[in-house]
């Protein structure tokens, strides 16, 4: 059993290297399968086909990414700058992303996987907007939504500058002031505005 726990983890391994780099369509299974030192039987025996090894992967490092980074309604500059460093370290995923919407033109919620850790977040959202920490005029949805986008601003899919690891320190600390600064106006309950 722990060998066969070893090789699918090898192959969701090989994999998303593969699908970040190649996307879905440009992914090859026998490149998966020598790099996970694994054969395509047992890749199919695991995963079914393709497509579904692609989407295995990005549930995975979605789970891995958003769950990394506790939402605390009181902070939303906390997590927006904690989303920030998560794809820092993990870039990967905002390329699987990036790959999901170019070849299958996905609408609505991308992630499923997640109901419980999103649901558990809108309600934390929704608490702090009734404690007038969040302003209580937006969705906690759109809430949720936009702290993330505000977060991938400079991640691999950004339309103006992708961050690196390789960034001076000083930029990333630039980036995280102005991000949680940005968050925290843009959330901040108008009762909570004026008494500042």
């Amino acid at each position: 059993m722990k060998d066969g726990q070893a090789t699918r983890r090898r192959l969701l391994d090989a994999a998303a290297a593969e699908f970040a780099t190649y996307g879905i369509a440009g992914a090859r299974v026998d490149r998966i399968s020598a790099n996970a030192k694994a054969n395509k039987a047992q890749l199919y025996a695991y995963f079914g086909d393709k497509d579904r090894l692609f989407d295995a992967v990005f549930h995975e490092l979605s789970n891995e990414i958003v769950n990394s980074v506790p939402l605390t309604a009181d902070d939303l500059p906390a997590y927006a700058v904690g989303i920030y460093d998560a794809c820092l370290a993990r870039p990967s995923l905002v390329r699987l992303a990036t790959w999901a919407r170019l070849e299958r033109v996905p609408t609505g919620v991308l992630v499923t996987t997640m109901a419980k850790e999103t649901e558990q977040k809108l309600t934390a959202i929704a608490d702090a907007q009734r404690n007038g920490r969040i302003d209580p005029a937006i969705a906690p949805g759109d809430v949720l939504a936009m702290v993330s986008a505000m977060a991938l601003t400079w991640s691999p899919a950004s339309l103006f500058h992708a961050a690196t690891p390789a960034d001076p320190e000083a930029d990333h600390e630039r980036r995280r002031k102005t991000l949680a600064e940005a968050v925290g106006r843009a959330f901040r309950s108008p009762a909570s505005a004026l008494s500042d």
